[in-house]
């Protein structure tokens, strides 16, 4: 009887490490920033008449650039998700600053966007058919020999 007791005994505390393991102090979703984070110190820096090296200097280089025409814009991304352990990343939130200039690189207008404010565009999936069949890399090779 007592060498049962004892693999019980192993076994329980087996079993409770374990589980210990699973519920760590660790939470099973992460919060995060992806991109860059947009103090409001520093938008409020940000005004017309400004040149585009001190915008640099505030913000530093932007995410993406844009040319239209005469005028440029540059963009600063903040995005702040949800991610679990198991990979599902979930947005909670994204700021867009956005800062445009005019031809003498100075700045013209800044605008802060948000997640409200984008659009779902939908990624067209249908394919151009093509003449003949789609070969792998190795059919390709044996057919040239």
């Amino acid at each position: 009887m007592p060498l049962r007791l004892a693999k019980a005994s192993v076994a329980a505390a087996v079993l409770a490490v374990a589980l210990a393991g699973c519920t760590s102090s660790t939470s099973l979703v992460t919060k995060r920033t992806q991109g860059y984070e947009i103090p409001d110190s520093a938008l409020q820096q940000i005004r017309p008449g400004q040149s585009q090296q001190l915008v640099q200097t505030v913000l530093g280089s932007p995410q993406s650039t844009n040319t239209f025409g005469d005028q440029s814009a540059w963009y600063y991304i903040e995005t702040k998700v949800n991610q679990t352990s198991f990979g599902l990343t979930m947005v909670q939130e994204r700021t867009v600053l956005a800062v445009y200039f005019d031809r003498n690189k100075k700045v013209t207008e800044r605008a802060v966007y948000s997640l409200q404010d984008g659009r779902a565009i939908n990624v067209e999936t249908r394919r151009t058919p093509s003449f003949g069949q789609d070969k792998t890399f190795i059919e390709s090779i044996l057919e040239s020999f």
